[in-house]
């Protein structure tokens, strides 16, 4: 595959706030948002998908959201693209997507939660490095911690050249090489079956929360049992697993997994659904450094 990457942000430039996923409540955040890139130096373009919704997803349609993502990669004056938030509703629209307006269009694209659905299949779609980072509504739009801030612009701009777990839980020592990519544990999942995994060694990043250990444990066998998965990927970095009844159980059946398949696993990223959390490219070549609980970029990920 060729790897697209997107042009690095600077000042100046249009950031599209785009929703795709679950419906904007309060827009507020939004508009919080707007006003907080505004002031940073950056025009924004807000969707229209984030004042109207069907149900508890953003946009009057599927089709709405589609025509608005479509929309925001064709604007030559966007040169970035934050999702406003996650939810459900991203993997709805993978069959109404245009990969080609993407693959044409490339800029950066970045979120997180169900936004994991996008950033995995934009990628094994059209080869666009995309970004599992920070959104609008639950963090730009709301009180923002700086750690934050700065890895969110440092990684945009082309500086972060590697990720450390502060505090590592170690279930497997070692080394491996491959494309850093992952995301929201349960949103790859509901990827099964589709064409998603990519063709190269693979370093797994995963996070979630509000997940029984049971469905943790059931989602890891659900991707392991795609022999592809669990051939091409060679590393596992985890984030947080956020409000889980049970952390030792969590910890038997993360060192299962480790041990079953020989591989190195490392938990205690910034990688998360909480406030502190890291911007970290997708598809971009790595070293995964279990021993020192170390990501190190060997390329760049933005031009």
């Amino acid at each position: 595959m060729k790897i697209i990457k997107p042009n690095k942000l600077q000042k100046g430039d249009t950031i599209g706030i785009l929703a795709v996923s679950g419906k904007i409540k309060e827009y507020e955040k939004i508009q919080n948002a707007a006003s907080y890139f505004e002031m940073c130096g950056f025009k924004v373009v807000i969707s229209d998908t984030c004042k109207t919704s069907h149900r508890y997803m953003a946009g009057n349609s599927d089709d709405d959201c589609v025509k608005e993502l479509h929309s925001f990669f064709a604007n030559e004056d966007i040169k970035a693209i934050l999702c406003a938030r996650g939810g459900f509703g991203t993997i709805r629209l993978l069959d109404k997507i245009d990969w080609n307006i993407i693959a044409k269009n490339p800029k950066i694209f970045a979120g997180y939660s169900d936004i994991t659905i996008l950033l995995a299949a934009i990628y094994k779609k059209t080869g666009l490095i995309t970004f599992h980072s920070p959104m609008a509504n639950g963090d730009f739009g709301s009180d923002l911690e700086n750690y934050t801030i700065q890895s969110f612009y440092d990684t945009l701009q082309g500086i972060s050249k590697e990720f450390i777990a502060p505090n590592p839980v170690f279930y497997n020592t070692g080394k491996a090489k491959g494309i850093l990519w992952g995301g929201n544990l349960s949103s790859l999942c509901s990827l099964c079956g589709l064409d998603f995994i990519p063709d190269s060694d693979i370093i797994l990043f995963a996070e979630d929360l509000n997940e029984p250990v049971y469905k943790i444990d059931r989602m890891l066998t659900q991707l392991f049992n795609i022999k592809e998965f669990a051939k091409n990927v060679k590393g596992i970095a985890l984030g947080d697993f956020l409000n889980i009844e049970n952390s030792e159980i969590l910890n038997e059946i993360i060192m299962e997994f480790a041990l079953k398949f020989n591989i190195p696993v490392v938990k205690g990223f910034k990688i998360t659904h909480d406030k502190l959390k890291d911007t970290v490219p997708v598809g971009i070549e790595a070293e995964f450094d279990a021993e020192s609980a170390k990501i190190k970029l060997l390329d760049s990920y933005v031009i």
